[in-house]
């Protein structure tokens, strides 16, 4: 059933990669534009998709990640025209250098080719993709979840008419139109025409993709995020980051899971943090050294810690609370729970500050800052289509350079080899 779609997505893929970039630029702003035109229309098909989800039961945290609003809709279309502004990466040269035999070679910027991209529960990321797909002259299969399906249509409907209407190939952005779990697995197999797999959803999609493909995958997007209360922190300074990392919005990879309090400061950081937060209705889980500085809070309020609850990304109003001995300590606990999302350190110590930043193994990591800044947007890269927690090719947000890939270019004069 999918072979067709991939033809079609690699077809386009080769009549976009040479599109030059101020054409890209006209489609972008062309799609903001309809995207601003067509909300009424979007937003109605999200309420059916926001409706159906409350009827199935789906929890307060995927509803959030489902929900598009005004707010929202406006900040999709800052982003696309946000990508104008950014610097075409496709067709850049780096690594020049000219041998001795006076061949000049260099590095070159192109696009991946087909995108296969793999979602749930967020119908922001079909525009996401779709706007970074044009810049760098990538075609995209999409296949978002089915609690969705009314909002990607939608969203692909827009932007297949927009790229239409700008004479660029619509099949350059498709959509998998149907529920059926089996054609996750079909997609994975289409190796002879998609270039690259990127999952964003729970760890169950990450594991299913990693064990089926055929074709590369890049995973990421599950956040066990933490920051550490060093001695030397600014307890003032630090209530205000922890309440951002937690509350600003609890259900999306960047928010805070963990917060660890270093030994010295647990008596006094500990209730301050349970009383800044509480009135946002965050509950919390002790571990027992956390606990016993927090007596005095109610049961239902303050309950203890979990055999899995520090391998838990809340995706809610819940936040972790564990004492620890110093820097080694805080560390030694995020390598074990973290998932190399986003992690963090709240500190005047540079020294512990610098040893930090070297040893946590995280995509993003923080110095007295929220953890909530993972994010393309907020990284200034206009939007990502994932944020990869992985080693090779990507690491953190994927904005536009990370949707590229490059080939040799060797220049001569009509040298042979000896």
């Amino acid at each position: 059933m999918l072979i067709e779609t991939g033809r079609r997505a690699k077809t386009a893929s080769k009549i976009l990669a040479r599109i030059p970039t101020d054409l890209k630029n006209t489609a972008l702003l062309a799609l903001a534009e309809a995207l601003n035109g067509a909300r009424a229309e979007v937003l109605t098909a999200n309420a059916l998709d926001v409706a159906e989800g409350r009827a199935n039961g789906l929890s307060e945290a995927l509803i959030d990640r489902l929900l598009l609003n005004e707010q929202r809709v406006d900040g999709l279309c800052a982003d696309l025209r946000h990508l104008v502004e950014l610097s075409d990466p496709v067709g850049a040269h780096f690594d020049e250098t000219t041998l001795p035999n006076g061949i000049h070679l260099r590095k070159q910027r192109v696009p991946l080719g087909v995108l296969g991209v793999i979602y749930e529960s967020r119908p922001n990321v079909t525009m996401d993709v779709a706007g970074l797909a044009i810049k760098t002259g990538n075609a995209a299969i999409l296949r978002g979840g089915k609690e969705t399906i009314h909002s990607n249509r939608a969203l692909v409907q827009i932007i297949r008419q927009t790229l239409t209407a700008q004479g660029l190939p619509a099949d350059a952005i498709q959509l998998i139109d149907s529920p059926d779990r089996a054609l996750i697995l079909e997609l994975l197999k289409l190796h002879e025409y998609v270039d690259i797999i990127i999952p964003r959803g729970g760890a169950k999609l990450h594991a299913f993709c990693r064990e089926n493909s055929q074709i590369p995958v890049i995973t990421g997007g599950i956040g066990i995020c933490h920051l550490f209360v060093d001695e030397s922190a600014d307890l003032e300074a630090s209530l205000p980051v922890i309440y951002n990392a937690k509350v600003q919005r609890p259900s999306v990879c960047n928010s805070l899971d963990t917060v660890l309090v270093d030994k010295t400061v647990a008596a006094e950081m500990l209730p301050r943090i349970v009383e800044h937060l509480a009135p946002a209705w965050v509950t919390f889980r002790a571990d027992p050294a956390a606990a016993s500085h927090l007596t005095g809070f109610d049961s239902t309020l303050v309950q203890p810690a979990g055999p899995d609850d520090f391998d838990t990304e809340w995706l809610s109003l819940v936040l972790g609370l564990k004492v620890v001995d110093g820097l080694d300590a805080a560390m030694e606990h995020i390598a074990a729970h973290s998932t190399a999302h986003s992690d963090g350190i709240l500190t005047e110590n540079s020294a512990h500050a610098a040893r930090f930043i070297a040893e946590v193994d995280s995509a993003a990591v923080y110095v007295n800052a929220s953890t909530r800044f993972t994010d393309g947007s907020q990284f200034g890269l206009g939007a990502e289509v994932a944020i990869s927690t992985q080693r090779l090719h990507a690491r953190g947000p994927m904005g536009l350079p990370e949707l590229t890939t490059y080939k040799w270019v060797a220049e001569g004069q009509y040298n042979v080899r000896p």
